[in-house]
C-alpha cells in the first residue's frame, strides 16, 4: 500500500512492477476496492478543503476528505450534502467512483449529478479536468468507474442549503409489495423516502416494513456541529447470535416500536441519514465470517413487481436472516456515468451473515431473479456477480474498457471481465 497526501505524490516517481488501485476509506462492500497481488495508493491523506463559496454553495476538496468532514464544515455554515449514501463515512473520491447515490433520488439524482468537475490523473502523468461540459467522456468514465480510469485529486460539488438540522419525519406501516409502491408513489414529493423491511415473516406479514420519508425542517434553528459516536462493538458476535429466530424476534419489536399505522415528527438528520453510523464497527455482529450484500433494482415493467415477490420469498425461504433491509424507488433522473447503477424502478438492499455455501448459493439465486426481470446489480456492493451477469447488467462496458488506466486494476473487475 502507497499512502498519498499530495497531489503530487501521483504518478509514483517509482512505478511499481504490479498493478495499482486508488482506494479511499475502504467502505466498499465488495470487491471494488481491492486487488490482489497489487499497489493500492491510499488517498485518505488527501484530505483538504481548497475552497467554498457561501454564496453559491460550491465547495472544492481533495478526493480523501469524507463526507463527515464534509458536513462538519458545511452544516454550521447552512449547508448539507446534495446526496449522502447510508454512512458518511466515504471518501468524496469513493463517491463518485462509485456514483453513490441516497434517499432522495428520486428527486436530485446520484452524487454525480450535483459533481461540476474534477481533476483525473492517468498513471502516465496526464492530467484532464472533466465535467459535464469538458472532457465529457472521460467525466461520464469515471463517474462510476470504480476507479479505474485514474487518479481522482480533487473535486467540486455543489452543496444545498439548510436552515435546520431536524427533519420534517413521516413513518407509515405497510405489508407487501402492493402497498409499499402505492405509498411510494402518492408520496413522490417527498424529499427524502426509503422502507425498512421485515424479510423474515411469512404468511400474513409477509413483505411488511415501515415507509419512511422526510425532507429538510424549514423552521430555522442553531446549526451546530454532530457529537462523535461512542458507541462500538469491541468484538466479533459469536455467529449463532444471529439466526432466523433471534432477526425475527428483532423485526417484531422494531416493526411494533411503532404503535400507531402512521408516526410523525422532527428527528435529527444523524439518526434518519446514518443510522448505522451511531454504532461503530456494527459490521462485528455478523461474526468473524463477515457479512455479504446484495442490492439488486429491477424497472418499472408490468413483472417488476412479481420479480421483487420472488427475491422476497427465496430470501425468506433460505433460512438466512437480514434485519438490514432498505427498499426504494430510484427516479428516472438519468445518472451521468456509463456504469453507474441506478435505473427507474425498485431497488433492494441488504446484508447477510456468511454462512458457508448456503450464503453464496441464496446470492447466485437472487442474481439470477435479477437478470430474468431485467434488473441489475451495484458492483460497489458485489461479491458474487458473475462475468456473464455483469457482461448482461451492464452492456456498455466494453465502451468503458477503453478508459481504464492500463496501469489499473481490481478485484472486481478481474472478475466480471473473466480474466481472475
Amino acid at each position: 500500500m502507497v499512502p498519498l497526501s499530495w497531489t503530487s505524490d501521483f504518478p509514483l516517481t517509482e512505478p511499481p512492477a504490479t498493478k495499482m488501485l486508488p482506494v479511499g476509506a475502504g467502505r466498499s462492500y465488495g470487491d471494488v476496492c481491492l486487488l490482489e497481488n497489487g499497489t493500492l495508493l491510499k488517498t485518505r491523506g488527501m484530505d483538504r478543503l481548497l475552497h467554498f463559496d457561501p454564496q453559491t454553495g460550491v465547495l472544492r476538496c481533495e478526493a480523501g476528505v469524507t463526507l463527515a468532514e464534509i458536513l462538519d464544515f458545511a452544516v454550521p455554515r447552512g449547508f448539507f450534502l446534495p446526496v449522502t449514501p447510508g454512512t458518511k463515512y466515504v471518501t468524496v473520491g469513493g463517491a463518485i467512483a462509485n456514483d453513490v447515490h441516497g434517499k432522495n433520488h428520486h428527486v436530485a439524482g446520484t452524487f454525480g449529478c450535483h459533481l461540476l468537475r474534477f481533476e483525473l490523473i492517468r498513471s502516465d502523468g496526464a492530467r484532464f479536468v472533466c465535467s459535464p461540459t469538458e472532457n465529457v467522456d472521460w467525466f461520464s468514465a469515471t463517474v462510476g468507474g470504480m476507479g479505474l480510469t485514474g487518479l481522482i485529486s480533487w473535486a467540486e460539488i455543489r452543496l444545498r442549503p439548510i436552515v435546520s438540522r431536524r427533519m420534517q419525519y413521516k413513518g407509515t406501516k405497510f405489508v407487501g409489495i402492493d402497498e409499499f409502491v402505492a405509498l411510494s408513489r402518492a408520496n413522490s414529493h417527498a424529499e427524502c423516502t426509503m422502507a425498512w423491511m421485515d424479510c423474515v415473516s411469512t404468511g400474513k406479514n409477509f413483505a411488511r416494513g415501515i415507509f419512511m420519508q422526510g425532507d429538510h425542517s424549514e423552521a430555522p434553528e442553531p446549526l451546530t456541529l454532530s457529537k462523535e459516536p461512542w458507541l462500538f462493538l469491541p468484538l466479533d458476535l459469536p455467529e449463532f447470535m444471529l439466526n432466523r429466530y433471534s432477526v425475527g424476534l428483532f423485526n417484531t419489536l422494531y416493526y411494533n416500536k411503532q404503535l400507531g399505522k402512521e408516526k410523525n415528527g422532527l428527528v435529527d438528520y444523524e439518526p434518519f441519514f446514518y443510522p448505522l453510523d451511531k454504532l461503530l464497527h456494527w459490521n462485528r455482529m455478523y461474526g468473524k465470517s463477515g457479512l455479504l450484500q446484495f442490492q439488486c433494482v429491477l424497472p418499472w415493467e408490468a413483472d417488476q413487481q412479481m420479480g421483487m415477490v420472488k427475491i422476497l420469498k427465496a430470501i425468506a425461504a433460505s433460512g438466512l436472516a437480514s434485519f438490514l433491509v432498505v427498499i426504494k424507488v430510484f427516479g428516472d433522473i438519468p445518472s451521468p456515468g456509463m456504469l453507474s447503477f441506478p435505473a427507474p424502478g425498485i431497488t433492494l438492499a441488504l446484508d447477510f451473515p456468511i454462512r458457508a455455501e448456503a450464503s453464496f448459493d441464496l446470492f447466485d439465486r437472487l442474481a439470477r431473479i435479477t437478470q430474468d426481470h431485467g434488473g441489475r446489480m451495484y458492483p460497489a456492493k458485489d461479491a458474487r456477480m458473475t462475468a456473464e451477469q455483469f457482461q448482461a447488467f451492464y452492456p456498455q462496458w466494453q465502451a468503458f474498457a477503453r478508459y481504464v488506466d492500463p496501469a489499473f486494476d481490481s478485484a472486481f473487475w478481474n472478475r466480471v471481465t473473466a480474466r481472475g
